[in-house]
């Protein structure tokens, strides 16, 4: 594939920032020379669907077979069972229409049973999951997640495989260098670990990548450092193909006085065999306490990139990061409100032929949030 375009000069004009594209459905991978905002959507907060309230949408994807969007929520069952939804969405040039929710379908435990809350793990056993991507099975129509485990209870990130109703086919074993710390010391951090999720083009491989570095890898990113995170390529096995260190930014703004403020890779959509998009959110909280959020996308090219798998510890270590170049910030777009944007997909084609990307903020089950839609045309 090529590389994505360099930022034009016209990147200060309404809804006209560089990017590049990815016919949906796993066709191959084409260049495009801009990203046109066409418009926004919500749902409204804890919207009762289907005996479930929606929210905390953390990933999204696009079944071009079905022409219908999954959207996962990360309850970890604490309202509801661990769940994601099927919807509509009315795309066109002109705008992006209202979400229609079609369906909701439960994942299950290899009993049958949903998964349990934290309180029923810890009577009951099984897993808890905490969902933060989706992607449709470009072969089949099923469906892969990811989830973050959680330190507190010894359970690990996992990359779980289910059929369309929500049944369990099977999980990925995973390195033993990504499970959660036991210690503090080697290991993935609780809450800072598997977020994304991404099929390659030819559908043959697996994309992840954690959201902060491991803890032999080195700090989490701070306003005045960037740190290096693990992308890992998987065959449909699980057996590891590659894995690159990924350059995350600085955090983008300064917190308050005693206040709290972190940054990550939230998700990755492969464009190429070898690039992919990846979308890095910070969470900033002001000295009003409120959180501000910064998301940008950025195209990174892994193909000169060190294979890290065997190093232990990327601390200190000689290596060549993936290569990034921002494509678009959000920040541009002047609209009045970035939420806690997580989700990333390709979307259908307009009548005109070009694709669309659509993202998606997750909530967090919180009434000062919002669950926002937002679609783009891409520009050849």
């Amino acid at each position: 594939m090529k590389s994505l375009s360099m930022l034009a000069a016209a990147l200060g004009l309404a809804g006209l920032l560089c990017g590049c594209a990815t016919p949906a459905g796993g066709e191959s991978a084409h260049a495009a020379g801009a990203l046109r905002f066409i418009g926004e959507q919500r749902i409204a907060f804890k919207l009762p669907f289907e005996g479930t309230s929606v929210g905390g949408l953390s990933g999204i994807d696009y079944d071009p077979v079905r022409d219908q969007w999954v959207i996962v929520s990360d309850d970890r069952s604490n309202l509801q069972a661990a769940r994601f939804y099927t919807a509509r969405l009315a795309v066109s040039k002109a705008g992006l229409g209202p979400v229609q929710l079609t369906g909701m379908q439960v994942l299950r435990q290899a009993d049958g049973s949903p998964h349990p809350d934290v309180g029923h793990f810890a009577t009951d056993g099984g897993t808890v999951l905490d969902l933060e991507s989706i992607r449709v099975d470009p072969r089949d129509g099923s469906i892969w997640t990811t989830s973050e485990g959680d330190g507190r209870f010894g359970l690990d990130p996992l990359v779980r495989h289910a059929r369309a109703d929500g049944s369990l086919l099977g999980e990925l074993p995973l390195p033993p260098l990504l499970r959660i710390s036991r210690d503090g010391k080697i290991g993935a951090r609780n809450n800072l670990n598997l977020e994304s999720l991404s099929f390659a083009p030819d559908g043959n491989s697996l994309w992840i990548a954690l959201e902060a570095p491991l803890h032999q890898d080195g700090p989490v990113p701070t306003v005045s450092a960037g740190a290096l995170c693990r992308m890992t390529q998987l065959d449909r096995s699980g057996r590891v193909l590659r894995q690159v260190a990924y350059p995350a930014d600085p955090i983008p703004a300064a917190p308050g006085p005693g206040k709290a403020a972190e940054t990550g890779i939230a998700e990755v959509l492969a464009t190429g065999a070898d690039t992919l998009l990846v979308l890095e959110r910070a969470a900033v909280q002001g000295a009003d306490g409120v959180y501000r959020n910064h998301v940008r996308i950025y195209e990174t090219d892994v193909s000169g990139a060190t294979d890290v798998a065997a190093l232990p510890a990327l601390q200190g270590a000689a290596l060549r990061p993936a290569r990034k170049r921002l494509v678009l910030d959000l920040a541009t777009l002047a609209l009045p409100r970035v939420d806690n944007i997580e989700g990333l997909t390709w979307g259908p084609r307009l009548a005109n032929g070009h694709a669309t990307l659509v993202l998606v903020s997750d909530d967090n089950f919180s009434a000062t949030q919002v669950t926002q839609l937002l679609l783009f045309e891409v520009l050849p």
